[in-house]
């Protein structure tokens, strides 16, 4: 793939080192070439490093398997889930789970992507309703303005929602982003 088709959350081997794209510019300064600058996270070591690659430079791309899977539960030693069609159980480390490890719920179904036959990385679900156990009273006026407040919810993280939103009520969030979508019906 030529280094102008990278994009973000791509997975590309890097000095023979599978590497997700994290973030990506491209430039095309005045009188001198265009190059993508890249910032990358190794997934082998997790370390994070910049590159500058050339507009018309080609990079290999990491050949992923990805696999339906349904979690089971969590404990110290990681994320345990399941592959639905043979039910065979795998325990997900801490580093492929990463930062998701809060919004993974027991029966939620995730995205895993394998690389030779080692799970690299989970992708959630766009949308998921859980509710608010924590958050400040509503406001007579919620309804006047676009304001908003702090709400912990029932996986204990903490997300801004609209003031008229009050505790007990289920809301719809983006756990990729951890955004506030809207009030579940």
């Amino acid at each position: 793939m030529k280094a102008t088709d990278i994009r973000r959350g791509h997975v590309l081997l890097i000095d023979g080192q599978p590497c997700r794209v994290m973030d990506f510019t491209h430039r095309t300064p005045g009188n001198l070439r265009a190059f993508v600058q890249v910032r990358f996270r190794n997934l082998v070591t997790g370390n994070t490093f910049d590159q500058r690659l050339s507009a018309t430079d080609f990079v290999d791309e990491a050949r992923l398997d990805t696999k339906e899977m349904q979690v089971l539960y969590q404990d110290p030693a990681g994320v345990h889930v399941m592959d639905q069609q043979s039910y065979e159980q795998f325990t997900l480390s801490g580093d492929v789970v990463g930062e998701d490890a809060p919004w993974l719920q027991p029966e939620m179904v995730v995205q895993i992507e394998w690389l030779n036959g080692r799970p690299i990385a989970i992708e959630l679900p766009s949308v998921i309703e859980l509710q608010i156990v924590e958050t400040a009273p509503v406001m007579r006026s919620a309804t006047k303005t676009a304001s908003t407040k702090p709400a912990k919810l029932s996986n204990g993280v903490t997300v801004q929602v609209p003031d008229f939103l009050s505790e007990g009520e289920k809301v719809r969030v983006d756990p990729r982003e951890g955004v506030y979508l809207e009030r579940a019906k």
